[in-house]
């Protein structure tokens, strides 16, 4: 049914609302908060990553949250009135896969759409270093503009320099350089070798440990 012109109600959504001719903006309580909800905060897409509803003896409800900054990377704790009411980001995540990259940045298509896409250094970030051709990621977009980038939480990579390793390198905690496959440098233990396919943790640059 259409809406009656010049009711205001007409142009207000469940759980959002649009003026004509503008975006739509969705809300979403406090109350509602999930692991994944992405809500804007002063221009700027935050993502919930732990969240607790907090019922004390005395005074209001509230819920305590740990957001994490979609963009860079940042995390913060954040108290919310319980019912508060916040903008809800609408973000698509799309899987990726890494053709190539160069001076222009890293180039990946849409595994669905098989749109090509080019992502620079600085919104995929340090996990940047251990991308190599046919490797798929997840990027997110907002309104349609790629906003964040996540690899795999371990990769496998090949060991392509190092101090050759001997039979019995085994001291505690002792480590040395390694050069990968895609440039990057990581600290191995003693043992490794060139030629080691060696699993890497994406999120601190931590050696795991050898796959073969």
């Amino acid at each position: 049914m259409l809406p009656e012109r010049g009711n205001r109600g007409a142009l207000r959504m469940a759980g959002g609302f649009a003026a004509h001719g503008a975006a739509v903006h969705y809300m979403i309580s406090s109350n509602d908060f999930r692991n994944g909800v992405t809500i804007t905060i002063d221009g700027q897409l935050w993502t919930v990553v732990e969240f607790l509803h907090v019922k004390p003896g005395k005074g209001a409800a509230f819920v305590r949250t740990k957001l994490k900054n979609v963009k860079t990377g940042q995390t913060l704790e954040r108290t919310f009135r319980a019912g508060e009411k916040l903008e809800r980001a609408t973000v698509d995540n799309r899987e990726m896969q890494m053709l190539y990259n160069d001076a222009d940045g890293y180039h990946f298509m849409d595994l669905e759409s098989y749109e090509n896409i080019t992502l620079q250094r600085d919104l995929i970030g340090g996990p940047a270093d251990f991308l190599k051709d046919g490797m798929k990621i997840q990027v997110q977009f907002h309104e349609a503009v790629p906003i964040g980038a996540d690899l795999p939480a371990h990769v496998e990579l090949e060991v392509k320099e190092t101090e050759p390793g001997f039979k019995g390198d085994t001291a505690t905690g002792a480590t040395k350089p390694a050069l990968l496959e895609t440039g990057a440098t990581v600290n191995v233990p003693l043992f490794v070798n060139p030629g080691d396919v060696i699993r890497i943790d994406t999120r601190d640059r931590r050696y795991i440990g050898r796959v073969q």
